[in-house]
């Protein structure tokens, strides 16, 4: 069953779109209309857009939703076959980000948190092009622009700066031009915005913006059932990071680098999301696309079939029962 998302066909993506119907059918059946987010300016604006269009239609909200995490999950697995992530070119990444996701119901419907992958999947994609093009500028603006639109949609997502730093360090030689750059990228939204608000007469959202809190999402309703959940996310973390070691360690230092970003990527992801207030259920969606990319590594692994396998059904059972299980 693993060799049907090992293939690198069109046909591929059709299998992935039906798994994707059977796993999120839950809350499908089930829809919810997302509510505004107090002090979450921008997310409340594009919720007001989507009224126009939706009214309070939650299945075309939710239906949206799993479009955008199946397109989602079709951008993470371009990701990692146009960087040469992995040894192949499989689907094995997007069907991984599929099983994920539907861990946990609230992470399918529509929320901050898919748009906020959006912006930071492109400007981590555009990284990853820092040292292979011969218009670097161009593209430290465009990450550090997408970074910084990330910010203004949640307080904590200030801390992703520090991935485009880390980026900065990782994938250029140091130039005081290519850094000025960089701030001017990040600083430019915050400026428009701020002058938005000024013509509106609507400054009083910036003294809203600054909200955090601690957040743990009870991704079930028993504490037993939380730990079984977490336990399972932490085994197929770690059987990531085994095989990713293995991989990695024959590949070049583009691919390295490339890595390290990741794995900063995931650190940052979990120290947002407990930064973030309780009300933002779909907080720790921020951390599936490098979690989903890292796990990849466990069921691509091609120098121990059996242990790729045993992975594969191992997370099958695991997304059973969480089906089953969270609410």
């Amino acid at each position: 069953m693993l060799r049907l998302f090992k293939n690198n066909t069109p046909f591929t993506v059709i299998i992935l779109f039906i798994f994707a119907i059977l796993v999120k059918l839950k809350v499908l059946i089930h829809p919810s209309v997302p509510l505004p987010e107090p002090g979450h300016f921008i997310y409340n604006y594009i919720l007001r857009a989507l009224f126009f269009f939706f009214h309070n239609n939650a299945f075309s909200y939710t239906l949206l939703a799993i479009i955008l995490l199946f397109a989602q999950s079709l951008y993470v697995n371009n990701i990692t076959v146009r960087h040469k992530l992995f040894p192949k070119n499989t689907y094995i990444a997007s069907f991984v980000y599929l099983l994920i996701t539907s861990i946990y119901s609230r992470f399918n419907f529509f929320n901050e948190t898919i748009i906020i992958n959006w912006l930071l999947l492109g400007a981590l994609d555009i990284m990853f092009g820092f040292s292979k093009t011969t218009q670097p500028r161009k593209l430290i603006y465009n990450a550090a622009l997408l970074l910084s639109v990330v910010a203004l949609f949640q307080f904590t997502m200030l801390a992703w700066f520090l991935l485009l730093v880390v980026g900065m360090v990782l994938f250029r030689s140091f130039n005081m031009g290519e850094w000025s750059v960089a701030i001017l990228g990040y600083v430019t939204p915050l400026y428009f915005i701020v002058s938005i608000l000024f013509l509106l007469d609507k400054l009083y959202f910036l003294g809203q913006w600054p909200r955090y809190g601690f957040s743990v999402v009870p991704l079930t309703t028993s504490p037993l059932f939380f730990i079984i959940t977490l336990c399972g996310l932490v085994i197929l973390l770690f059987s990531g990071i085994f095989a990713m070691r293995k991989n990695v360690s024959m590949s070049n230092i583009y691919v390295r680098r490339d890595w390290a970003a990741i794995s900063l990527y995931l650190i940052i992801s979990i120290a947002v999301a407990f930064g973030t207030e309780k009300t933002v259920t779909s907080a720790w969606l921020v951390t599936l696309p490098p979690l989903s990319i890292m796990v990849s590594h466990a069921l691509s692994f091609e120098k121990n079939k059996r242990f790729s396998n045993f992975i594969f059904y191992f997370s099958i059972v695991f997304l059973v029962f969480c089906l089953l299980v969270n609410k």
